[in-house]
């Protein structure tokens, strides 16, 4: 019987009290609770196309701002799923996706390489989107990879409604986080690396 591939991580600061409970082979459900609206619509995208299920409860000083609790959340979304695929045995290691929504196109590629790593190119047509601050989707992004140490690559290579940017980096991110960590049938029990660790 397979090991269930699961975490829950409690981070909690000054600034923001966070949980994240992850199953990397759920069905893509999602119960989701971080104050800023368009950011949960943008991790529930991670949850249905990444088959991943995903609790977020998050209380961040949006006071202030989202910077916090998105970066946190981020942070602790990173260790959960690095905690979840563990010793990345079997696992296929890289993933990417293409995902296009209406004139929006983004391309996102993932490593689970053991080298935190971001390059991300996403020109926002809008500095918002309600009230989520463009800017945190790198800060989001940045705290993911710090701690699930990965490398990732992500570009928006057209659009013109920020919506439509954000939702495609975020689905393109959620498919190809899911083929990443897929179990390899033709893999079981090895580490994807000639190093033999990741």
């Amino acid at each position: 019987m397979t090991p269930a591939r699961t975490a829950e991580i409690v981070r909690k600061t000054a600034e923001t009290q966070i949980t994240v409970r992850v199953n990397l082979d759920g069905t893509g459900q999602a119960r989701l609770s971080t104050g800023i609206g368009f950011f949960d619509h943008m991790l529930d995208q991670i949850a249905r196309h990444g088959m991943i299920d995903l609790e977020i409860q998050a209380q961040g000083d949006l006071h202030i701002d989202g910077h916090h609790t998105v970066e946190d959340v981020g942070i602790t979304f990173g260790q959960a799923v690095a905690r979840a695929v563990g010793d990345k045995k079997g696992i296929r290691r890289y993933g990417h996706a293409y995902v296009p929504l209406d004139e929006a196109l983004s391309r996102v590629v993932v490593d689970f390489s053991g080298r935190p790593g971001l390059v991300m190119d996403v020109p926002f047509r809008s500095a918002a989107i309600g009230t989520f601050d463009t800017q945190l989707a790198h800060e989001f992004f940045q705290g993911f990879v710090n701690h699930a140490f990965v490398t990732l690559h992500i570009d928006n290579l057209r659009g013109q409604n920020a919506h439509h940017q954000c939702e495609t980096v975020f689905k393109a991110f959620a498919r190809a986080l899911r083929a990443a960590v897929e179990p390899d049938p033709r893999a079981a029990g090895t580490v994807p690396s000639t190093k033999g660790s990741l």
